[in-house]
């Protein structure tokens, strides 16, 4: 992310703000920034009298401000990190008069995960004048596989896109976890190795030939023993292939595929459908053996199935029986 990047340097080049308000929906920016300022803004030497981490659970706004306005001991400055900051959330306003005159001498960091401040809110507006404010948004499931590839290029490796659309289907959308799974990789494998879907089917336990994305390929190509075989597979190992996720999917490739068959310009899918392009010759197939109108029939079919895969009306009906359900509404 240019904006971290952009924090880090500023940072390096000693343009230190007095407090950080990092927020957001991903806390992996904010764990990151975190650490980067906890590891780098003050010597070993002076991390014991001067660095100081406090949890929101365990304290209040008040608490925090009278450690912020301490002066540091044999040092130029004094770092307080606030982890778990949304546990303040309900107090959170009463930062206002310390951010409008905050201690110099202090580095205050706020981590404020899976929440927002008020931008109409004056805390807001005087945050962003005299301190920095950071947001760290959710990725799309799009996006998620390019931040992939650009994280383990900075680490000197590469991923084949097919491993990096499995670890979005397991993972979803969560950097923290996909991010451990990819450190665990960088450990077994050389710098400037290509991570491959048998890299992640050995290492992670993902399996490359019983996955979503294989599931939908083999319905794009009509492949029916392929897609039973799966479905079987599924059925037998739910809980890493729960009905709801495999049923909503196929709905979303279905989807998906309605668009494509509706663009005027089909060099603009990759863009429109928001999936990478590596991926695009998979709808051009699935195109070519389901025209639109059967595509609408199964989007129709599939959200019946989508209801009775959450229990809705469907006496109790076995994963199996279900997912063969769904693949004859789409196969006939």
């Amino acid at each position: 992310m240019d904006e971290v990047t952009r924090i880090v340097n500023d940072i390096k080049q000693g343009n230190i703000k007095p407090f950080y308000f990092l927020m957001g929906e991903e806390p992996y920016y904010i764990d990151k920034l975190t650490e980067y300022i906890e590891q780098n803004i003050l010597t070993e030497e002076e991390k014991g009298f001067n660095q100081m981490v406090l949890y929101g659970k365990d304290v209040t706004v008040e608490d925090v401000v009278a450690n912020a306005k301490r002066y540091p001991m044999m040092a130029d400055r004094q770092v307080v990190i606030v982890k778990e900051a949304q546990e303040l959330s309900r107090t959170i306003e009463k930062f206002e008069s310390y951010f409008e005159n905050p201690q110099p001498t202090t580095v205050l960091v706020i981590a404020y995960k899976y929440k927002t401040l008020d931008k109409r809110k004056k805390v807001t507006k005087v945050a962003e004048k005299k301190g920095l404010v950071f947001e760290s948004k959710k990725l799309y499931e799009n996006q998620v596989g390019d931040w992939i590839k650009r994280v383990l290029s900075g680490r000197q490796y590469a991923i084949d896109p097919k491993a990096a659309a499995m670890l979005v289907e397991f993972l979803g959308t969560d950097l923290s976890k996909i991010n451990n799974e990819l450190e665990k990789l960088a450990i077994i494998l050389p710098k400037g190795s290509t991570i491959t879907p048998q890299h992640i089917e050995e290492n992670i336990g993902i399996s490359k030939d019983y996955n979503v994305f294989e599931l939908r390929k083999a319905i794009g190509e009509r492949d029916q023993l392929k897609a039973y075989k799966i479905a079987a597979y599924f059925a037998q190992n739910p809980k890493d292939n729960p009905l709801v996720m495999t049923v909503g999917l196929v709905f979303g490739f279905f989807t998906q595929l309605l668009q494509y068959h509706g663009l005027k310009d089909k060099n603009q899918a990759a863009k429109v459908l928001k999936v990478n392009p590596y991926f695009i010759k998979d709808y051009e197939i699935a195109a070519r053996n389901y025209p639109m109108r059967k595509v609408s029939a199964i989007v129709a079919a599939l959200r019946d199935v989508d209801v009775k895969s959450k229990g809705v009306g469907a006496n109790s009906l076995p994963a199996d029986d279900l997912l063969k359900e769904m693949l004859v509404k789409i196969f006939n």
